[in-house]
């Protein structure tokens, strides 16, 4: 038996990706979203996931092109003039590691969004980083301690077996050759806490762009294990943070195809959370 999550982040950060959730997981394949506490949206994400109980809702851990928790002038180095967190995604990771006021800010952070999903009262279902920022050791280990202290039993580790896709349709060598290594790290770490993770995740070389073809493609190709495929639907672009280029309204409706539907319940897939691996 194959065992897949389809998960959908920024949950909470806008009410066109909110809709986008409820929608694939009422009438497609979305089986879990990750939810961003400080999000634009989050009090109405957190509404409808209460009228979803089958939804499995984890954590979204946003550090980087993103509004914090914590109030921004208790976050110096991590916040820019206007507040949100920098961009400068590079620098950034260099300042967390080599300053200490850097990571001591971060562990606060990490911590106010820890407890902001515990006051949901939602079960946390998994972990994960908004850009996939929880691949730099520091945040890692940051997310790894605290998490543990609130019940996190799932991290996503972000490994993308390019065998698969190559199956589909040539892929770009996009995000996986840089993250693997770190990845590799990541999910030792994971284990070393007694983390569930995923055997293999989808979402990294067509980020923002996982079409019904491709989502299809993937469910085709399923490999043996537990799965996650993440997506970022929305039923419209160009609402405040959203990401440039990124085809909202196709990923939704590549999670509502008949096609993907179909795929999915073809007799040898599990569909759930990280709760159910």
């Amino acid at each position: 038996m194959r065992r897949l999550v389809v998960t959908a982040d920024d949950f909470g950060l806008a009410f066109e990706v909110n809709e986008a959730v409820e929608i694939a997981h009422r009438d497609g394949i979305l089986s879990a979203a990750s939810l961003m506490v400080a999000g634009a949206a989050a009090s109405d994400a957190v509404a409808r996931a209460r009228r979803l109980p089958k939804l499995r809702v984890g954590l979204h851990v946003v550090l980087v092109e993103g509004e914090p928790k914590l109030p921004p002038e208790k976050l110096p180095d991590l916040v820019d003039s206007s507040g949100y967190f920098r961009t400068d995604m590079a620098r950034l990771g260099f300042d967390i590691f080599a300053k200490p006021a850097a990571r001591a800010q971060l562990l606060a952070e990490v911590e106010a969004q820890f407890a902001a999903y515990a006051a949901t009262g939602l079960p946390l279902d998994h972990v994960n980083a908004h850009k996939h920022f929880h691949l730099h050791p520091t945040i890692a280990g940051a997310i790894i301690a605290i998490g543990r202290r609130y019940g996190m039993n799932a991290l996503r580790v972000p490994v993308e077996p390019r065998g698969v896709l190559a199956k589909i349709e040539p892929a770009p060598i996009g995000v996986s050759w840089i993250t693997g290594p770190y990845a590799s790290l990541l999910g030792r770490a994971a284990r070393r806490a007694g983390l569930q993770t995923a055997d293999a995740v989808f979402g990294l070389a067509w980020s923002g762009a996982m079409t019904a073809p491709r989502v299809e493609g993937v469910l085709r190709h399923l490999p043996e294990g537990r799965t996650e495929i993440y997506t970022h639907p929305g039923t419209a672009g160009g609402f405040a943070g959203h990401a440039p280029g990124y085809r909202y309204a196709d990923e939704l409706a590549a999670l509502t195809t008949p096609e993907a539907v179909a795929l999915v319940k073809r007799g040898d897939i599990a569909l759930g959370g990280y709760a159910d691996l």
